[in-house]
This record gives C-alpha cells, structure tokens and sequence, in this order.
C-alpha cells in the first residue's frame, strides 16, 4: 500500500412649467404639507418595520455548527481486476448551511478541496474527477465564488498492476477541505474514509467489489478548468440577510445621484428646489415630499414590471428596457419637450383636478414635482452604481413581495436628498438664494437636456440602422416645430389644437418609427483606442483559457454611461494595454446594447443583472469576476496573478 499525492491544482387655467416651484393656496397648501409631513416618521417607520419582519421571515436561519460539517463514504465504481481500469467514488455530505471551496477555488488564498487516495501496491495512472461546482456569492466576498454543498461525489479512476495479488485488501481516503458557512469559516480541516474491497485475478471479472448507488457521473473535465454551474437564486438569497440586501440598495440609490445618467434631472430639480425654498418652509416640504413619491411611484412600476416579465419567462434586469429602441425614442420624446419647456417655448396645461394642485404663472406645482421624481428614476435605470448590481441581482430572483421591498429601497436612496429637505428643511439655507440668475440657469439646463437628447441618439444608431435613426431624428424635429407652433397660438383660440394635434402625431411617429426599424447588423471585432477587442464567444474564452491566453470580457451596453465611463478611465488606456501585451490577454467584449440571451444567460449565472459586468478566463482557475467598483490597479494586479500561476503550472 502506498499513498498516491493529491489530485488537482491549488489556486381657471392653471399652466406648469416643469422645473419651477409650487403654488397651491397658502392656507391649504399649509395645512397640507404639514399633514403630509407629520405622517413621514409613520410612513417611513411602516417600511423599515416591514423591512424587518421580512428579514426576520426570509433571512435563513442562523445554523448551529454540527458534530460533523463534512462526511466521506467510499464505494467502489467498478470491478478491481488486476491489469485493468478501475474506479472509486468518494461520497461527500456537507452539512445544511455550509459549503466548502472547489478544487479549483475562485481565489488563490481560499483552501481548495483535494482528494487523497491510498490505493493497492502497483497501482497508477491516478486521475481524480472533481465535480461541478455552485457559484454562489456570500456577505463576505465582492464576488461569486466556486464552491461544492449539499452531496457530490469525486471519481477516483486508476489502473491496477497486472501482477497484484487478488484477494481483500483496503482503500484508504482522505478529503481535505476547508468548511464555511455565511458567516465564519472553520480551520482547514480533514475527513478520512476506508473501504475493503476484493481484487480479482486478470480475465476474472465473476465477483463484484461493493459497488456505489447509481448516481450521476461526476463531471470529468480536466482538474485545471472544471465546468461552472450557475448559482441558483434561491442559494444566492440564502448567502446573505435580507436587511443587508436593502441597506444595498439604499446605498445604491443613493449612489446613483452623483452618476451623470441622472445629472440633467438633478439640475431640474435644484432650480425647483431653490425657487421652493424662496417661497417658504411648506412649499419646500410639500416639493420635496412629491418628487420622493414620483420617483418611487416609478420604482413600483419598474418592480411590476420586473414580476410580470419574470412570470411571463422574459429576461429581467437593471435598464433592460435601453434595450429597445421605442422606449430610448419615447424618452428622446420627452427629454426634448423638457427642453423646449425649459427654453420657454409652450408649457403645458393641466386638467381642473391638477390645477388645484398646480399653480399659476412660472411656478411649478405638486405635479410638476412628482413627474420630475418620475423622469430621475427613468433617466437613472441605464446607470448602475456599487452595491446596487448585488440588490437588484438578489431582487429579481425573488417572490414579488421581496422585489417591491427591494426597489423600494433603491428609490428611497434615490429619493434620500428630497427626504432629508422635507425633514430638515432649514438644510435649504445651502442653497443659492432665488434671483434673476435663475433665468440664466433654467436656458442652460435646457441645453443640458438637449444633451441628454445627442446621447439618446447615439444609443439608437447602435441598435437600428443609419437612416432609420434620421427618421426619427426628423420627427422630433416635427414634434419641436408644433410646439413652436403651440406657442405662438394665443390662449383660448379655438385653432390651438392643430399644433397639439400635430405634437402627439409627431411623438407617435417618433415611438413608431423606432419600433419599426430594422436592427443594426451585429458588430464583430472593433478598435478602440489602446485595445483591438474582439466579438464575445463563451466557448472561444473557455478554450483560449484552457491553451495558456488569459481573456478578459467587458460586458458593456451603448446606454450604460458608467460602462463607457470604465472603458475610457480604466480599461482601454496604455497601462491596461501594455499588462495585457505582455501576458497576452485577449481582450472580449460583450455587447448588450440590444437584446442577446447569450449574455444575458451568462450574467445571471454569475448572479447579476445589469452591466457593466468583468470577468477574467484564467488557465488553469475558475473565471475570476470582478467587483462593481473597477480600478487599473485591481485589473492589472489580476491579471499578473493569472499569468504568475500559469508559469508555474507550464
């Protein structure tokens, strides 16, 4: 008997204009904003209260550290004939709530799992199949990690001398493995297993050794490139407490109001915000206090619609809906009229039952307010910001209550400097004094709309063809004439509903034309400024990893701001450029400017469901995922890492 080493590598009219103040009459518009801000503790109580009693209810239980974490049982796989092949299955239970490393772990320094086996005298060719593992995210790790729970088997296949000596004789195993549950990791640690088996003579295969259950056949991919296996969303929502989940998405949102996908509403909201605190504490309060209702009213509708897609089998995720053209013309529609009403060109009248809640003159109303909340959060869903990929991910793998709870939460964070007014308002002495600098102001943040607009543009000539884009570039141009046209018509004049006729025809037009375009031709491989990328193929990655060439892959989107923020300031610049020459990085990229289910399907096996999205193809090592927040320093330092362990394993 001797002991084989282990296998596997470590590793009136009222008229709003949308971004002015408020103006219901004083005495009501008092009485109701005090009302509204008296229950703010009690609505704000309710959710976190809400939040509570769901975390108590959804978070997993806290699970005691068992008398035994991991088992090991032997079985033999076959026959053990002399001169011939055979096999040994080692059976592994690892206890509920626990998990330990893959044999192949995600980071160097985790403790991978290895399988020793003392076999027959004259016994060689030892080859241990390791099998699939989970990647599955926990509260201690920015990012997935390779890991085996629950039961699996390692195959042990060998081949026995031709003159061993038949008869019964023992195997001996030893699994070492390191066992982590969600909160704490135990020391590294070893579980030995022994069973007798018969060897039979050459030619003789009558007697049968005690063979294993049936049981799937574990996969027998080379030890230094085993397959992933998505993590499941229920194994992600058991790594971490649903409380954390939402301080996530708190952060997240509140984040999202420093990233410029929501800067030209946030200058809006400033000038109205500035004007509301002219006019007192209750116009503050009451502005304030609406636009945290638009924005989450927004959010409620986001989480619908993230329910009925998932029920209905679509893909769900954070700013999917960039991904069609009609909703990137929609929102070119009103980013435009935002514009055109900034530079005082028409404004738009409300129904009696919004007047009364409107004001008159140059000074927005409660609606005015609520629909800017709403536009911020349509404006911010192309953006993504840290922690919010790890909640929105958590969310959509959810029951519907948990996903309303979730989003809620990020539109809280989003709303959170609007909160903070309506509580504190004397926080409004920050800001600048009203004036007729104001006027000014308001032309210039109509430029920066228009902006917006020039963006909208370039999102849709990457997903419909040139002229297409053109098209609907003239019926804007139609929309922007009416509303021109809109203007020069004198209130009450009965011919006023031509140009309105005209504005709705060319919004519908617009929607229309980019609904109807044919879709831009797939890009292949492209040249950017310090890199030469390459179109993603998971299976092209896979192989060039296998054969010694690290890949890198950007998950990126036309309409992701903060993608293209990365690719400028951390990807595609000359020191990224000169580390992935020297250890000849292959540089992919993933485009999901449009719908493609390859990439798609790739995200949500690492468990996330917006972009930008990085991993590395390491030989000899599980794809290694990069955290949301992406430096030179970080990026380069792993690839190194990727290039030092493969020179040793050459």
């Amino acid at each position: 008997m001797h002991l084989m080493e282990r296998s596997g590598q470590r590793p009136g009219r009222a008229i709003v204009r949308l971004a002015s103040s408020t103006g219901i009459p004083a005495p009501m518009k008092k009485i109701a904003s005090l009302a509204t801000f008296r229950r703010l503790p009690r609505t704000l109580g309710l959710f976190f209260g809400l939040a509570a009693l769901a975390a108590a209810l959804g978070a997993p239980p806290l699970a005691a550290q068992p008398a035994e974490v991991v088992k090991l049982k032997l079985a033999a796989g076959s026959p053990l004939v002399a001169g011939a092949e055979a096999s040994i299955v080692a059976q592994v239970e690892v206890a509920d709530h626990w998990h330990t490393n893959s044999n192949t772990p995600t980071l160097d320094f985790l403790i991978p799992t290895e399988l020793a086996l003392e076999l027959p005298a004259g016994a060689s060719g030892l080859a241990v199949a390791y099998p699939a593992h989970k990647m599955l995210k926990f509260p201690y790790t920015e990012e997935p990690i390779a890991v085996y729970d629950g039961r699996f088997e390692v195959k042990g296949k060998f081949k026995l001398a031709p003159d061993a000596k038949p008869g019964r004789t023992t195997v001996k195993a030893v699994l070492a493995y390191q066992a982590c549950d969600d909160k704490q990791c135990l020391p590294p640690s070893e579980v030995e297993a022994t069973l007798e088996v018969e060897v039979l003579a050459a030619g003789d295969s009558g007697a049968a050794s005690p063979a294993a259950p049936p049981a799937a056949e574990p996969a027998a991919t080379p030890a230094a490139e085993p397959a992933a296996t998505p993590a499941a969303p229920a194994a992600e929502a058991s790594a971490a407490p649903l409380w954390r989940i939402l301080l996530f998405a708190v952060f997240g949102g509140l984040i999202l109001n420093l990233m410029p996908c929501v800067l030209p509403v946030l200058s809006l909201k400033i000038f109205g915000l500035v004007k509301s605190a002219g006019q007192g504490r209750s116009h503050l309060v009451a502005g304030a206090l609406a636009t945290t209702f638009g924005v989450l009213f927004s959010f409620w509708i986001l989480a619908a619609a993230a329910v009925g897609a998932g029920l209905a089998g679509a893909a769900v995720g954070w700013g999917v809906q960039f991904q069609q053209p009609g909703f990137v013309a929609f929102l070119a529609v009103v980013v435009i009229l935002f514009s055109l009403n900034m530079w005082g060109l028409f404004e738009i009248p409300l129904p009696q039952s919004l007047a009364r809640m409107g004001s008159s003159g140059p000074r927005q109303g409660m609606a005015g307010h609520f629909f800017s909340g709403f536009f911020a959060t349509l404006m911010a869903t192309p953006c993504s910001a840290p922690f919010l990929g790890t909640a929105i991910g958590f969310a959509l793998g959810q029951p519907a209550p948990i996903v309303f709870l979730v989003f809620t939460a990020v539109g809280l964070g989003l709303a959170l400097p609007y909160l903070v007014l309506a509580v504190f308002p004397r926080a409004a002495r920050l800001l600048p004094k009203p004036g007729d600098w104001m006027v000014t102001f308001r032309n210039l943040m109509g430029f920066l709309l228009a902006a917006a607009a020039v963006w909208l543009f370039y999102i849709l000539a990457g997903q419909i063809r040139a002229e297409w884009v053109a098209y609907v570039q003239l019926a804007l141009l139609g929309l922007a004439l009416a509303a021109y046209l809109l203007s020069q018509a004198a209130y009450g004049s009965p011919r006023r509903w031509l140009p309105v006729a005209a504005m709705v025809a060319a919004a519908v037009l617009t929607v229309g034309l980019a609904v109807k375009a044919p879709a831009k031709a797939a890009a292949g491989a492209s040249e950017g400024k310090h890199l030469a990328w390459v179109a993603f193929d998971e299976q092209e990655a896979k192989e060039l990893a296998q054969g010694g060439r690290p890949v890198f892959v950007d998950f990126t989107a036309d309409w992701c701001l903060t993608c293209k923020a990365n690719e400028r300031l951390v990807i595609d610049t000359p020191e990224v450029a000169a580390a992935f020459e020297r250890h000849r990085v292959v540089a992919m990229k993933g485009d999901w400017t449009s719908r493609d289910d390859r990439i798609t399907d790739f995200l949500k096996r690492y468990g996330r469901s917006a972009v930008p999205f990085y991993v590395l193809f390491r030989p000899g090592a599980e794809p290694h995922a990069f955290g949301e927040v992406l430096t030179q320093a970080t990026l380069i330092s792993t690839v190194e890492a990727a290039a030092t362990k493969t020179a040793r394993l050459d």
